[in-house]
């Protein structure tokens, strides 16, 4: 059975359950006491339950071809981590050892990250990494537009799959993507903003720190403010 095939099965379920329900309580059954906040309760249930999973967005990914990215490519960067995450983790793109490897952040800026989450108490299964775009872009160079537009709306789903509580977008281009904005990531970071009704701190990118080690102390200040979110999440 296809996972759309499974989807609709339980929806159909799901509202002849509805009506069974309602059918009894015309019939004035004891017991049944069909309030519209059981309803609704019955409605949130179902939707919980058809909910895509990591895997469900990843069959629909398949071997995508969905932009021009695809040519160069040696492997297709999905994410990695804990699929019930707290914490999400978004970078800009893969570069050459995660387009080799096909997971996110396991060069030299990856081996930094993990020393940023350890600081933190925190490991790589704790948290969810990912990227905005899939695919490695030609000589590392930014995502252009129709590549964002072609990968993004994979990355919304894994987000919403995963609900976690926060987002740690990584770099200017992570950032001004998730939040729609123009404004320097001098300015983004250091305080929460909302994406979809969770919060997401920006901050710099490991590989930016790489180059700009005096930058650590900003990192180190804003994911203090993630830890501290962290732990009363």
């Amino acid at each position: 059975m296809t996972n759309d095939s499974f989807t609709r099965l339980l929806s159909e379920t799901k509202e002849d359950f509805r009506g069974y329900l309602q059918y009894m309580k015309g019939l004035g059954c004891a017991g049944v006491g069909l309030s519209e906040n059981s309803l609704r309760i019955l409605d949130g249930w179902c939707k919980d339950a058809m909910a895509e999973t990591l895997d469900m967005i990843r069959d629909d990914l398949g071997d995508c071809q969905r932009c021009k990215l695809h040519k160069g490519r040696r492997h297709i960067v999905f994410g990695v981590g804990n699929p019930m995450a707290k914490l999400v983790l978004v970078g800009e793109a893969p570069g050459y050892g995660e387009d080799v490897q096909g997971e996110p952040f396991v060069g030299a800026a990856g081996q930094l990250l993990t020393r940023i989450l350890r600081a933190i108490g925190l490991t790589r299964e704790d948290v969810y990494i990912c990227n905005i775009i899939k695919c490695r872009p030609p000589g590392n160079r930014n995502p252009e537009q129709d590549e964002i537009t072609a990968c993004i709306p994979f990355l919304r789903r894994q987000l919403r799959a995963i609900r976690p509580r926060l987002i740690c977008a990584l770099g200017a281009f992570a950032s001004q993507t998730l939040l729609k904005t123009n404004t320097p990531i001098s300015q983004l970071r250091g305080r929460f903003h909302a994406y979809e009704d969770i919060q997401l701190l920006p901050t710099y990118h490991p590989a930016f720190l790489l180059r700009n080690p005096s930058r650590k102390r900003d990192v180190w200040e804003d994911v203090q403010k993630i830890q501290e979110a962290y732990e009363k999440a």
